[in-house]
Order: structure tokens, then sequence, then C-alpha cells
């Protein structure tokens, strides 16, 4: 009797193990794939401004600089003053850098709106920082960590994910960066050629979701 009853439990055990981590595999295997050439549909996110911006807030927009980050990544911090740059530079250009923060705030707490917003002010931001506190956004894109950035462009109406990874390759020395991949990418598009570089690996803090 002993025996059927660790029978049972062990095999329920090893059943719930199996299927963890099929779920698992397949979490793996959504967030790995690549969104490269995918369609972006419109999001509406409130900024920290209090308004709320959208991708057709910006009707004469050629296409975006989209950036996951967040309050508390230490890597995320470093690229301040950079995506100040590329704001200044791309936004006269039609292409405005958002930046998008989609971490779990039920986890963590400092990742609130109003933390946001000190961040922002402290920082002095010249983007929107943008709250997805569904996260909706960031599955969306198949965000993975912060900072994980994005060129979408404009093609027949349509929003189209042309770049995906690391803003460039170097976080910790700017002084250092031999390869711009946000800016390559943005300057290949304006002048109506093919990104050269598409994709690379994002390096920071693992969004959490819920």
């Amino acid at each position: 009797m002993r025996y059927r009853i660790f029978k049972k439990s062990f095999s329920l055990k090893v059943l719930f193990v199996l299927t963890l981590f099929s779920i698992t595999l397949q979490s793996f295997q959504y967030v790995a794939k690549s969104v490269i050439g995918n369609t972006i549909s419109d999001f509406s996110l409130k900024n920290v401004d209090g308004t709320w911006v959208s991708l057709n807030t910006y009707p004469e927009a050629k296409g975006f600089i989209i950036i996951f980050t967040c309050n508390r990544c230490p890597f995320a911090k470093l690229y301040t003053g950079r995506l100040n740059d590329l704001n200044s530079k791309y936004k006269e250009l039609h292409v405005p850098l958002l930046a998008v923060n989609s971490m779990d705030t039920l986890l963590f707490e400092d990742e609130n709106f109003q933390k946001m917003q000190q961040r922002a002010k402290s920082e002095g931001f010249n983007f929107p920082y943008l709250c997805d506190n569904s996260q909706s956004v960031a599955k969306k894109f198949a965000a993975q960590k912060t900072p994980h950035a994005f060129v979408i462009w404009k093609e027949n109406g349509s929003w189209i994910v042309k770049y995906e990874g690391a803003i460039d390759d170097n976080g910790a020395e700017p002084d250092k960066v031999k390869n711009q991949y946000i800016v390559n990418a943005v300057d290949d598009l304006l002048k109506g050629n093919t990104v050269q570089t598409k994709e690379t690996k994002s390096v920071g803090c693992l969004i959490h979701f819920r």
C-alpha cells in the first residue's frame, strides 16, 4: 500500500517537473525568437509628465528608437547620457526616442511611476519615459533586458522592426565604443538602405514578467 502511494506521488512529481520544464522551454523559445520584420501595432502609455504617448503622437515620424529600461538596473543607468544624445540627434530627423519601463512593480517597488518621475527629473531625460504597467508593450516587442533597444520603421503605413538588441558595444566605457548599433541602424534607414546589423545581444537586467 505504502509502495503504491509512494509510486503515485513520485509519478506526480515527475509529471510536474516535466510540465514545468516544458513550459520553461517554450517560454525560452518564445523569448529567443527573432522579431525582425514583425509589425508593431500602436500603443498608448503614460509618460512621466502625466500625458499619454503613442506612436500616433508623432504624425511625421519616419521611425522610432524604442528603449526598454528601468530605474534600478546599474547597466541601464550607464546609458542616460547616450539616450539623451540619440534623442537630440534623431528627433529632429523625425526618429524620436521613447523609453519604456516594463518592470514588475509588484516585485520591484522602486520601479513605480513616482520613482520613474523622480529619476527622469534628476537625470534630465529629454525623451518620454513611459510606464508599461501591464507589460503588454514589452511582450509585444519580446523585450528581455534593460536596456533592450529596438528600431522600428514606417513601411506602407505599418511599423516594422528593423533592429533589436544592444544600444552599442560598450556600456561601461562610452569613449571606447566601436560599434554604435542604434546609430548605424537609423543612419542606414534614413539613407534608404537595408540595416547591415539587424540583431545583437542585449545585455542588462532581466525583465521579470508576471
